[in-house]
C-alpha cells in the first residue's frame, strides 16, 4: 500500500481515538468506573501530590468522586491539534452538574489536554480543568465564580475566559466604558 495512504489512515484512526477520550472520561466519571477512568491516562501519569502512575490517579479520583453523589458531564466541544505522530494538544468544553445533598451545582469548564500515543494507543497525558464558574443551579454566576455551598474551592482554578490570551487581548482593545456596560464582574 502507498505510504502516504498508510500515514493518512493512521492519522484518521488517531483522530477518532483522540476524539473519544473526553466522552469516555465523562462516562467513566459519571458511572464511577474508576478502572476505565484511570486507564484513559498514560501509565506514568503525574497525579500531583498523589504521586505518579495510575495508582496515584486512582487515589485522587476516589477522593474527589466521593464528594458528590450524582454527576453529569456534558461534553460541549472538543478541538485538538497534532504536535507530531505521537503527541497532540487540545481543548474540551464541558458542563458538569453535581448532586451534593440539597444542592445541585453546575460547573462550566474547559479542560486543557495533552494526548500521547503509547504502544499504538492514545491516552491523556494531562487533563487540566479551568473553571468558568460553579454555582447552585438556582443561582446566577457571580464573582468570585466559585460557589459550591460548604466547599472551599480554589479561585486560581477559576480562570474562565481569562485563560485565553486572545480573549484578554480582544477586551483590552475595547473601550473601557463599553466593557463596563456589559459586565461588572471583571
Amino acid at each position: 500500500m502507498d505510504e502516504a495512504i498508510v500515514r493518512r489512515l493512521e492519522r484518521i484512526e488517531s483522530t477518532q481515538a483522540i476524539q473519544m477520550l473526553p466522552s469516555r472520561y465523562a462516562l467513566a466519571v459519571d458511572s464511577r468506573d474508576i478502572d476505565t477512568l484511570v486507564n484513559l491516562f498514560v501509565p506514568g501519569v503525574d497525579a500531583g501530590k498523589w504521586g505518579r502512575g495510575r495508582a496515584g490517579l486512582r487515589a485522587f479520583y476516589e477522593s474527589v468522586l466521593v464528594g458528590f453523589y450524582r454527576s453529569q458531564h456534558q461534553i460541549c466541544g472538543h478541538v485538538f491539534d497534532f504536535v507530531d505522530e505521537d503527541l497532540a494538544t487540545g481543548t474540551t468544553y464541558c458542563r458538569a452538574e453535581h448532586e451534593d445533598g440539597d444542592n445541585w451545582v453546575v460547573m462550566i469548564m474547559t479542560y486543557f489536554d495533552e494526548y500521547e500515543r503509547v504502544d499504538g494507543r492514545w491516552y491523556f497525558r494531562k487533563h487540566l480543568p479551568s473553571f468558568f464558574y460553579a454555582t447552585n443551579i438556582d443561582e446566577r454566576p457571580c464573582p468570585p465564580f466559585a460557589h459550591w455551598p460548604d466547599r472551599d474551592l480554589n479561585p486560581k482554578h477559576f480562570l474562565g475566559s481569562h485563560a485565553y490570551a486572545t480573549w484578554k487581548t480582544f477586551w483590552e482593545r475595547q473601550d473601557s466604558a463599553a466593557v463596563d456596560r456589559l459586565t461588572h464582574q471583571r
